[in-house]
């Protein structure tokens, strides 16, 4: 077990207070992992091959979500991540017809 002051390099509190579990994290392969300490070359790692999210990423570290947010908010202040919004649709695309052959289906059964 790790212990969070020291796999957050003693910060308590992460940078960026966008992220969430659902955020999605982008590895960049353009940074020098040289420099960085074992944690966040461990999140490099995992992300590189692609898209995971925050709390996959805190499943694979075995770190409490709030300890993997500090680690990933250091890495997006780097450069070595970009991290998103997960999709979500709007509204205002879903198609009326769809749902009315949804809602009569619904209602035979």
């Amino acid at each position: 077990m790790v212990r969070s002051y020291t796999a957050t390099g003693g910060r308590a509190t992460p940078s960026r207070t966008s992220l969430d579990e659902a955020t999605l994290l982008i590895a960049d392969a353009k940074p020098p992992l040289a420099g960085l300490q074992a944690q966040a070359r461990r999140v490099m790692e995992l992300c590189l091959p692609g898209v995971l999210s925050v709390s996959e990423v805190a499943h694979h570290l075995r770190l409490p979500g709030a300890v993997t947010k500090v680690i990933v908010s250091g890495l997006v202040d780097s450069g070595h991540l970009v991290a998103r919004a997960p999709f979500t649709a709007t509204a205002d695309q879903h198609d009326e017809d769809f749902l009315r052959r949804v809602l009569h289906g619904l209602q035979q059964l």
